[in-house]
Parts: structure tokens; sequence; C-alpha cells
């Protein structure tokens, strides 16, 4: 969901027809991994600085089409669920882990 100084951007007609015809231009496949896309990520985050700059918002050279798994990893991976040090086990369990040192 689009943060509150977005909304009218993802809103525009600027915006829509701007996504829907870089979607085509990659026939709707993920950028990325090549399943369908469904979504359009900015590469340079929006924020309330640059909402308003079009080669920000609207420059082809700032997209990339992503399916929703690969925009869900890129995001995680960026913004981890879990703190340094810790991590998920196969069994789903968060355990601790310590850095390893180097001398």
């Amino acid at each position: 969901m689009a943060r509150e100084f977005a909304k009218k951007f993802y809103n525009s007609k600027a915006w829509i027809n701007c996504r829907e015809a870089y979607k085509q231009s990659k026939h709707g496949l993920c950028e990325r991994c090549g399943m369908p896309g469904d979504e359009v990520h900015h590469k340079i985050h929006l924020n309330p600085d640059n909402i308003n700059n079009p080669d920000i918002t609207l420059n082809w050279n700032n997209l990339e089409l992503l399916c929703m798994s690969c925009h869900s990893v890129h995001h995680m991976t960026k913004h981890s669920s879990t703190m340094p040090g810790y991590s998920f086990n196969e069994n789903g369990d968060l355990t601790y882990t310590p850095p390893i040192k180097k001398h």
C-alpha cells in the first residue's frame, strides 16, 4: 500500500499510463525471474523529497517490472525481519548465531 505522501502520485493518470506502458514494454514478465510481472518497482524509492520529480517517478531507467515474489524478496532483503545474528532455521524457529569475529 502506498504511503500517504505518494497516494496522489500513484492514482495519477501520468503514473497509470507510465506503469502500463512499461509493463507492456517488458511483455508483462518479471525482469529478475521471467514469471508474470505484477509490480512496477522504483529502483530509487520514492520519498517526500522526490515524489514531484518526473526524472525519478516516471523515468523508465528508474523502473523495474517484478513479480510479487521478487518484489517481496527485494524489500525483505533491505528490511530484514530479524536482528543481526538471528535467523530462522529449516524448522522455522528463530535462532541466534553469534557473528564470527575476524582476527
